[in-house]
């Protein structure tokens, strides 16, 4: 029977992950790795490859494999240790099939930091995966280069592109680090991404120049709806949550201080979280209070089977407005631990369309020379114990916006609709 390349690299993978899934444990804290740089070329001194005591386990096979590769193997100036070596524990963690589980090496770990600090150089682009675990934009960033070349949130990353880098790369089983990592690059340089619209069958091209992405995750905006006329005295806060990261804190306290100077005037609020891919649990926790007197925000099943129950910590500035939340397909894990809670508890009414739903919970640890192991450790649930992972929360009032005219809010237009009845 012939096989084809995707399941011979399957089976190759699954040897090594066999192998080093039972032995992991036991390496870290028996074994030593060595890395020289000598001639601009990563090499490895290995030391001890004796198989971990007490497991049932040759794992002389992997060694077997890593020597064949260096004896036989036709372009040698491919053959970079640490690579292989990276490689062997990213494979281990993609044969778990979750995509939000993965071993980050030195410059992904740095990546994922400075997205959740708010500033680097891409495309303006939030990513995830859809049910059928492929690669799709979460949300395009308002502004970013990504946007202004068309890109949606819903659509699929068939393949990428990037001659400078030497990628030429269809996307399938990527985990979603490598695919910040290839996507991210040196302001200027160009990427092409091949694309996919939900609903259509027909992929399409676009070829964006990286910038500088600078993302504050809080902004306000105060507006009247379009029955009224007077702009000097707005009547509604248009405020707008766009991630949860290192700075969403101090941001939303400056937020919430300038809608407290004009609270007289403010008739209701709109707490906009569309396209926003969610980050820190204590985060949305911390937010939500804002807006809630009491109760549960949302509780947590961890890997060990036990329940803990995060609730409102703190007394709100905004306890008693009139609110709406806008949500959408990009509303994703803390994002949607906020919009749940609020619908829940009957605080305010959900409108747009049905949620990403990412219901699960990483935890992401140092695990030496500047990597990290991001680990899906816990779910999580709405008050009501609704658990949203593929399936989203799903609105009070479904309203979409016309993708052929982005200069129309029907789900701004309707929340305001809402809150001039409230």
């Amino acid at each position: 029977m012939k096989l084809s390349l995707k399941q011979i690299r399957r089976t190759v993978f699954t040897i090594f992950l066999i192998v080093i899934s039972l032995s992991v444990g036991y390496w870290s804290g028996t074994h030593r790795i060595e890395i020289e740089k000598q001639k601009a070329k990563s090499k490895i001194e290995i030391i001890n490859k004796t198989s971990p005591q007490g497991k049932e386990l040759d794992f002389s096979l992997f060694w077997e494999v890593w020597d064949k590769l260096e004896q036989k193997y036709l372009q040698k100036d491919k053959l970079d240790q640490e690579k292989m070596f990276y490689g062997a524990i990213q494979g281990m963690t993609a044969a778990l099939g979750d995509p939000y589980t993965a071993f980050l090496p030195p410059e992904e770990n740095k990546q994922v930091k400075d997205d959740l600090n708010g500033s680097f150089e891409g495309v303006g682009i939030r990513l995830g995966f859809n049910k059928d675990k492929r690669l799709v934009v979460v949300a395009p960033l308002k502004g970013m280069p990504a946007e202004a070349a068309g890109v949606q949130a819903g659509d699929l990353i068939l393949h990428l592109k990037d001659d400078a880098k030497g990628l030429d790369e269809d996307t399938l089983d990527m985990s979603l680090p490598e695919a910040v990592e290839k996507i991210r690059g040196d302001k200027g340089a160009k990427l092409t991404l091949t694309l996919l619209h939900e609903g259509e069958s027909e992929p399409y091209e676009v070829e964006i120049a990286r910038e500088t992405i600078l993302v504050p995750s809080v902004e306000v905006v105060f507006l009247n709806s379009k029955s009224e006329e007077d702009e000097a005295n707005p009547r509604f806060v248009h405020l707008k949550l766009t991630s949860f990261g290192d700075r969403t804190s101090d941001e939303w306290d400056q937020a919430i201080a300038e809608i407290k100077n004009q609270k007289s005037k403010i008739k209701g609020l709109i707490l906009d979280v569309r396209g926003n891919p969610g980050g820190y649990l204590r985060g949305a926790v911390n937010l939500s209070s804002e807006f809630l007197t009491k109760g549960v925000v949302v509780k947590q099943e961890d890997y060990r089977g036990e329940t803990e129950t995060y609730s409102v910590n703190r007394r709100g500035e905004l306890l008693d407005i009139a609110m709406v939340v806008l949500i959408d397909k990009g509303s994703a894990s803390a994002s949607e631990i906020v919009a749940g809670a609020l619908q829940d508890h009957d605080r305010a009414k959900l409108v747009g369309e049905t949620s990403f739903g990412k219901g699960t919970i990483q935890e992401a640890e140092d695990v030496g020379n500047n990597s990290a192991l991001h680990i899906t450790t816990a779910k999580w649930l709405t008050p009501n114990g609704t658990w949203v992972n593929e399936v989203g929360l799903k609105p009070d009032f479904e309203i979409k916006n016309d993708k052929d005219k982005p200069e129309e809010d029907k789900q701004l237009e309707k929340a305001l609709e809402i809150l001039l009845k409230s």
